[in-house]
């Protein structure tokens, strides 16, 4: 939730400060987040396998957040955009690093019978931080009469909490030495991906192409300053989708285990198609918002259920590997996505540029007709 809080401040905020702070080109902001978003999900792929190699989970975590904590201290204090990139990079890291590490703690340390509550907390105080910190953004630039450097020195608090909290809160439990043939095994084990099949297939190509409709958040930020919200309220799109988003993912969770995953699947994408021509048409705040708003609805349909539908496609000795290779695909795609919306941006607008996502969601959506047989089966087991 800390760090949550001290990220989501500084995302809310910096593609406005990029952009009118430091003359950056709507393409350059795209780049960037689009490279910082995938290295956290390629890295992601590798900081698991290596926390499970070595025996010990803290030590990536601590790691990860570090990263995050410091990375936080050169937002208010870098002169040129070259350290904005730099920083925004190594924050990313520190996310992929610490992820599946994480999460694997958490397993660690709680007792089976309820993981499910201590799960369910960890994406509730996620949220928390989801809402919370583009709140704090808003009060900072408020308070602060619209200084971004000064808002940024705000995140620095909650970063640094997370790391104490974390260093001497979080006991790691005791873990058998490894056997002297599992210390000789190589780190990343040979796996037959061709046992994924073709269902398995399918899922990532229709995410895939998603993730190219569904560039970076940044843009939603930016397309509300651009229809004239000031720069200090700019934030408030991210809590509005935000807020969205944390309602609808439990209930669809949910409804998707009892067997209503196609349909969710379905209503996710067009939700994201009339998102798209909802901001592409936007010409004031209210409209921006809706957009946003229905932006929220979409990824709450729709991310847990793509994470579900991968673990159904892949045997149970490839969920690993099946969950890397996803990671892996969706992230460069982010890294395309958000490099081309931020040219088509710069070349034509943003109306073009949400036209142009809106037709890749319904690539996607005949791509999922056409294939609907194989992803409908893993929907409704899902």
């Amino acid at each position: 939730m800390c760090m949550d809080l001290s990220s989501e401040l500084i995302h809310s905020l910096l593609p406005l400060y990029m952009a009118v702070g430091l003359g950056a080109s709507t393409l350059v902001i795209g780049i960037v987040e689009g490279v910082a978003e995938s290295l956290a999900l390629v890295v992601k792929v590798f900081s698991g396998v290596l926390s499970d190699w070595f025996g010990r989970r803290k030590p990536l975590v601590v790691l990860g957040y570090g990263l995050a904590a410091v990375s936080k201290l050169a937002f208010p204090l870098a002169p040129t955009l070259g350290w904005i990139v730099a920083a925004r990079l190594a924050d990313r890291v520190g996310k992929g690093i610490r992820g599946a590490p994480r999460d694997a703690l958490i397993a660690d340390i709680v007792p089976p019978e309820i993981r499910g509550t201590a799960f369910g907390l960890r994406q509730t105080l996620d949220t928390v931080g989801a809402v919370g910190g583009p709140l704090l953004a808003l009060g900072a630039m408020a308070y602060f009469a619209g200084n971004f450097q000064a808002a940024f020195w705000v995140a620095v608090i909650p970063a640094a909490l997370c790391v104490v909290v974390l260093v001497l809160g979080v006991e790691e439990p005791a873990h058998d030495e490894p056997s002297a043939s599992a210390a000789r095994k190589p780190v990343f084990v040979r796996a037959d991906v061709r046992r994924l099949g073709g269902a398995y297939a399918v899922v990532v190509a229709v995410a895939a192409v998603l993730t190219l409709a569904r560039f970076s958040e940044a843009f939603l930020v930016l397309r509300a300053q651009s229809v004239g919200v000031p720069v200090a309220s700019a934030p408030w799109v991210m809590v509005v989708m935000s807020i969205v988003y944390t309602i609808v993912a439990y209930p669809a969770g949910a409804a998707a285990d009892r067997g209503h995953g196609p349909r969710l699947l379905w209503s996710g994408f067009i939700a994201l198609i009339v998102a798209d021509l909802v901001l592409a048409r936007a010409a004031d705040a209210v409209q921006v918002y809706s957009g946003a708003a229905l932006w929220g609805l979409h990824m709450g349909l729709t991310q847990g259920l793509l994470a579900a539908l991968v673990a159904a496609a892949a045997p149970a000795d490839l969920r690993g590997t099946a969950f890397g290779v996803y990671n892996l695909v969706c992230g460069v795609a982010l890294l395309l996505a958000s490099a081309l919306a931020g040219w088509l941006w710069d070349a034509f607008g943003p109306a073009e540029t949400f036209f142009a996502g809106a037709l890749l969601t319904a690539v996607a959506l005949l791509l999922l007709a056409f294939r609907g047989g194989d992803v409908g089966k893993l929907a409704d087991g899902a």
